[in-house]
């Protein structure tokens, strides 16, 4: 799996935005982000900027704007994250983490029977 750059909490904001409409061009993602955070159209052009530089985005000049493909995918970076999370708090071990879910009553009834429902399903796969 090739090296995922370091993304921090502000600019995975940025990235959820391009994932989830990849070619975008600065203004839409500036409207975009508007709807949801207090950031200056400044401070996401300094983000874009700052994505742009670790490698995270491609971007190209189209017309007199900016349009910002991802050149980490979603899936990839979820499954980096992921694994670095359960490895942090729980020594890389799923066990641990759902047991201690459950022992903090951190899922609701659905939530077993869903995640009951998954594994079933996986397990029925194979």
């Amino acid at each position: 799996m090739k090296k995922i750059p370091q993304i921090s909490e502000a600019e995975l904001e940025v990235m959820k935005i391009i994932w989830k409409h990849p070619s975008i061009n600065t203004n839409e993602v500036i409207e975009k982000l508007s709807k949801t955070s207090k950031w200056s159209p400044k401070t996401i052009q300094t983000m874009l900027l700052r994505l742009i530089k670790k490698g995270a985005l491609n971007h190209s000049k189209e017309g007199r704007v900016f349009v910002y493909t991802p050149n980490v995918a979603e899936s990839d970076y979820l499954d980096i994250e992921s694994l670095s999370f359960l490895n942090r708090f729980y020594n890389g071990t799923l066990n641990s983490m759902v047991l201690n879910f459950l022992e903090n009553d951190k899922l609701s009834d659905n939530e077993i029977n869903e995640l009951y429902q998954i594994l079933e399903e996986r397990k029925n796969r194979k």
